[in-house]
């Protein structure tokens, strides 16, 4: 404790700030440092950033889902947050557990990016112009089963690595297409490598997609304090409800759930959906309610899918 007591002490403004070191998760650690320092009017080296190797990072050879699931991609982040070596945490919040490590929280978002996924492919817009028994490569079991669901004739195999290498691989032909988020291929300066953008309704998103999370320790009133000028309201009731929903669910990714909540005055609506492995059965549904009843209403509905799986969804 006294070495986070000592940081309580720091001089204001001079903050580290936790990241992966993919491009991807150095562009939203950037956005966020450039949104902290000109709401507090701080130099932009006051919040260095100390890139973290986590441990999936480094597993590329199988399904997350098979090493351990999202927490592969925040454990080292969290325990040197823990030990008081970084401040802030920035991480995209689909990639979050359901359940953060005792001493950290959510202290909430960045306004969120596009939710959509994007289509990459030579030659085909949509799903349905994909080439019959094409080829489609996604680590995502969301996205795999969306695309069953879709078309059962497409050859869905295992693609990981950062977004440049997963657009190589289409580029180059290893592959016919992949699904990406596409608010990481806006932030990254690539919206114009997509061939088309899939429309909410046909792929519903990750829970959290497009999302930037800011972790705290909780105990760190300094930290936390410095942040209230950018986060956003709407941001954070829409993830309170869909990660509310995804708590009720599986969220270890072993599971395809996606989940998708917009806010709009003091109301909210959350769509939700929960499919089998290989597109065959899916159980979907949606629930709206004031926001003040986000978390309340978002587990409720993730109740009610779980309740009515079909078989072989949860195996």
């Amino acid at each position: 404790m006294s070495e986070i007591a000592s940081l309580h002490e720091r001089q204001p403004g001079r903050f580290v700030i936790g990241t992966r070191g993919s491009p991807l998760a150095l562009a939203q650690a950037h956005e966020f440092a450039e949104r902290l320092a000109g709401a507090h009017g701080w130099a932009k080296a006051e919040l260095p950033l100390d890139i973290i190797r986590t441990t999936g990072d480094a597993i590329r050879d199988r399904p997350l889902s098979e090493a351990g699931g999202k927490g592969l991609f925040t454990k080292e982040i969290d325990q040197a947050q823990l030990l008081g070596r970084v401040d802030y945490a920035i991480h995209s919040a689909k990639d979050l557990p359901t359940t953060l490590p005792d001493g950290l929280v959510i202290a909430g978002y960045l306004p969120r990016e596009d939710v959509r996924d994007a289509l990459i492919a030579r030659g085909a817009a949509g799903i349905a112009d994909l080439r019959q028994g094409a080829i489609v490569g996604s680590a995502s079991l969301r996205r795999q089963a969306i695309l069953k669901r879709a078309r059962p004739d497409l050859e869905i195999v295992l693609l990981r690595g950062n977004v440049g290498s997963r657009l190589e691989k289409v580029a180059a032909g290893t592959i016919d297409a992949t699904l990406l988020a596409l608010a990481g291929l806006k932030r990254l300066g690539l919206a114009d490598k997509a061939s088309g953008i899939l429309a909410i309704e046909d792929c519903l998103p990750a829970v959290g997609q497009g999302a930037i999370a800011v972790v705290t320790r909780s105990e760190d009133p300094v930290a936390t304090e410095a942040l209230a000028p950018i986060l956003c309201r709407e941001t954070g009731i829409a993830l309170a409800a869909e990660r509310a929903f995804l708590g009720e669910l599986d969220g270890s990714c072993r599971t395809p759930i996606a989940g998708h909540a917009t806010v709009a005055g003091e109301r909210f609506h959350l769509r939700g959906l929960l499919l089998a492995p290989d597109g065959s059965a899916a159980v979907e549904d949606s629930i709206s309610g004031p926001v003040a009843e986000a978390a309340a209403l978002g587990a409720e509905l993730g109740r009610s899918l779980r309740r009515r799986a079909p078989a072989g969804i949860y195996s």
